[in-house]
């Protein structure tokens, strides 16, 4: 009988990062437009440009690998499930050191040959049907497939009509563009991370395991006013607000996250 003591637990640290985006205006432009006559609220056009910004900003930290400003930047996903998965420092664990923190990724272009070198609409669902087989355990896989416009457009091919499940009761009402995808026995929410200025990497889809990955943050920071009333500079007239967050993207259990990429589209 072995009684020797198994190791349940062990820590990863995540420092929590910070971002403020800044309004400043001075009481010349807010008195311009003030009064019975004020068309709208300036300070409050500011912040709602503000907010928008920060979400701009939020967004391109989600797809970062946490390097700009010198590492004091969000770590996004590209930090978190990397396409070298055996190197670099994530949660302060050396991950060339200690495999059980390593993440999965896949290359279409030698992943399995037998099904293609390049992700199609033919080749996708086979792709995404092995990886999810590989990458389960019981009920737990990846149950978000986040997947830049190529990859979400080969998949939409992928499926007719009468086949195509569109996800209209979570993600779907909030706007996403999304899919069901259904194979390997199993069930994931597939969305679309596209458009004007996206920050996706081309040819990549991300598999997340959602119980397992968390934006951490604290209560009085998040998207927040940093000051109650806008301040006012002792040397100007004007008034000064700040918009900031205080968080980060942390990940407790790596087995399940992957990364299914394109490495040669044309191949």
């Amino acid at each position: 009988m072995n009684n020797s003591p198994a190791e349940l637990f062990n820590d990863a640290e995540f420092r929590a990062k910070m971002v403020a985006i800044g309004v400043s205006l001075s009481s010349e432009e807010i008195l311009n437009n003030a009064g019975a006559a004020q068309i709208e609220d300036v300070m409050e056009a500011h912040m709602a440009a503000a907010e928008r910004e920060l979400t701009d900003e939020m967004d391109t930290s989600l797809q970062s690998n946490g390097t700009r400003f010198g590492g004091k930047e969000l770590g996004g996903l590209q930090l978190a499930i990397p396409t070298v998965v055996n190197s670099g420092v994530y949660g302060g664990i050396d991950r060339g050191a200690n495999a059980i923190w390593d993440t999965s990724t896949f290359d279409a272009n030698g992943f399995n040959t037998a099904i293609g070198t390049q992700v199609s609409a033919t080749t996708i669902r086979p792709f995404l049907n092995q990886i999810m087989t590989q990458r389960t355990r019981g009920t737990q896989g990846a149950d978000l497939l986040l997947m830049s416009y190529q990859h979400y457009a080969a998949y939409d091919a992928a499926t007719v009509a009468i086949q195509r499940v569109n996800d209209v009761t979570d993600l779907g009402k909030l706007g996403f563009q999304s899919l069901k995808y259904f194979g390997a026995g199993r069930s994931a929410t597939i969305v679309q991370d596209g458009g004007i200025g996206t920050n996706m990497p081309s040819n990549v889809t991300y598999g997340i395991a959602t119980d397992n990955m968390r934006m951490r943050y604290n209560p009085g920071r998040n998207f927040d006013t940093i000051f109650k009333q806008a301040m006012m500079p002792i040397n100007q007239d004007a008034r000064v607000q700040y918009i900031g967050f205080m968080g980060e993207l942390t990940l407790n259990n790596p087995l399940f996250m992957w990364k299914f990429y394109d490495s040669n589209p044309s191949a």
